[in-house]
């Protein structure tokens, strides 16, 4: 430690340190503001980032509650027309029995109307049948009865007495 004493030089001393002082100066008005202002704005930058992605953080959640929502309208649309299309399908299916049994009824009276006239033609044809057979029989009784002259006679005054007069 002496040899720093004895080495000591206030000269120098007083150099060194007007150097160093015109070193902070000039460091100060030349390179201290700018430093300064970089990190000040990369203080401001940092802050607005950090803004920037809580409001990306808040817009996602309101995202995400929006789309949930969507989905639960869109669910719940979705179920309100599957209901309507059973319910109409229902509707379908009960209009179409309905009018199955209304044909078949109708098909049913139809038939039911044929047989009735195609059995009152069959009976009218049997009526005429009988009445020909009728006429064909009492033709050949009356042929065979009127054969003889007295048979005939004998029917003539048998319908006189029938007949009255008025």
């Amino acid at each position: 430690m002496e040899t720093l004493l004895n080495d000591f030089s206030p000269g120098l001393f007083i150099v060194q340190t007007i150097l160093l002082l015109g070193l902070i100066f000039l460091l100060v008005k030349v390179a201290w503001k700018p430093i300064l202002t970089s990190l000040n704005e990369r203080e401001e930058g940092i802050h607005g980032a950090l803004e920037a992605a809580e409001k990306a953080r808040a817009e996602m959640q309101n995202l995400q509650a929006d789309n949930e929502k969507l989905l639960k309208d869109a669910r719940a649309e979705r179920e309100a027309m599957l209901k309507e299309a059973r319910e109409i399908k229902d509707k379908m299916i009960t209009d179409s029995k309905e009018q199955a049994k209304v044909e078949g009824d109708k098909m049913l009276k139809q038939a039911q109307a044929a047989i009735e006239s195609e059995k009152k033609a069959a009976v009218a044809d049997i009526k005429n049948q009988v009445a020909e057979l009728s006429i064909e029989i009492a033709e050949k009784v009356l042929k065979e009865q009127l054969a003889n002259k007295d048979q005939q006679l004998k029917l003539v005054e048998s319908m006189l007495g029938d007949v009255k007069l008025n």
